[in-house]
């Protein structure tokens, strides 16, 4: 395969995972993680595909919504950036954060 047909292949790829994670958000609320196990994928390359898919459904008649991560010790729940997975509360400084949830409506 040329190096111009694998960065094709690479597209066509990448666009087949979008399309089967825009379709598994549509069924049901996920978290990065649960979708990572579910894709067989790790949790950065979810990251970046539920970006695109949100841009994309955005455009359209459908809703990208996100449930933000959560502390689970002070309850802080406005972290700056919902389509990420934070490690620790920027409020108490505790690990025990749940992971934001995804959905397509």
């Amino acid at each position: 395969m040329r190096s111009g047909d694998q960065g094709l292949a690479m597209r066509e790829a990448d666009e087949t995972t979008r399309q089967r994670l825009a379709d598994r958000l549509r069924r049901d609320p996920a978290t990065p993680s649960t979708l990572a196990a579910e894709f067989d994928l790790t949790t950065g390359s979810i990251l970046r595909h539920v970006e695109h898919v949100s841009q994309s459904v955005d455009r359209g008649d459908a809703q990208f919504l996100v449930a933000p991560p959560t502390c689970r010790e002070c309850g802080f729940d406005t972290f700056d950036d919902l389509l990420n997975v934070p490690s620790r509360c920027p409020e108490c400084k505790s690990e025990a954060v749940e992971e934001p949830a995804f959905t397509i409506e």
